[in-house]
């Protein structure tokens, strides 16, 4: 018992110096005994920027005006919501909180 012990505080010692000291790659993991499935190595590289340019919700493009008597503005919103009701609903605090105090209606709602 005070062998296993010992080995596993020297292993977490290396561990601990070979992360101080920059340049050391760290030693690899033990392969466990009953773990099989986790020793294969992946064929591909999993890409992180796929994943963040995967988009979920809609973009919302409504006509707004300042005045009454005014030409109406286009206002898109970019809103995560996958519903379209909610999404047009945000668009429209949105449009509100921007300085847009009139809402004439809804343009068009695209799924991102």
């Amino acid at each position: 018992m005070s062998d296993e012990l010992s080995e596993f505080e020297q292993s977490v010692r290396r561990e601990i110096d070979a992360f101080l000291k920059p340049g050391h790659e760290p030693s690899p993991r033990p392969d466990l005994p009953g773990d099989k499935s986790l020793g294969k190595k992946r064929t591909k590289p999993v890409d992180h920027q796929s994943a963040q340019s995967y988009k979920t919700g809609h973009l919302v493009r409504l006509a707004v005006r300042t005045r009454k008597l005014e030409t109406d503005t286009v206002f898109e919103h970019r809103s995560t919501s996958i519903s379209k009701l909610e999404a047009q609903l945000e668009a429209e605090k949105a449009a509100k909180k921007a300085g847009y105090p009139i809402i004439g209606y809804v343009i068009d709602i695209k799924p991102l």
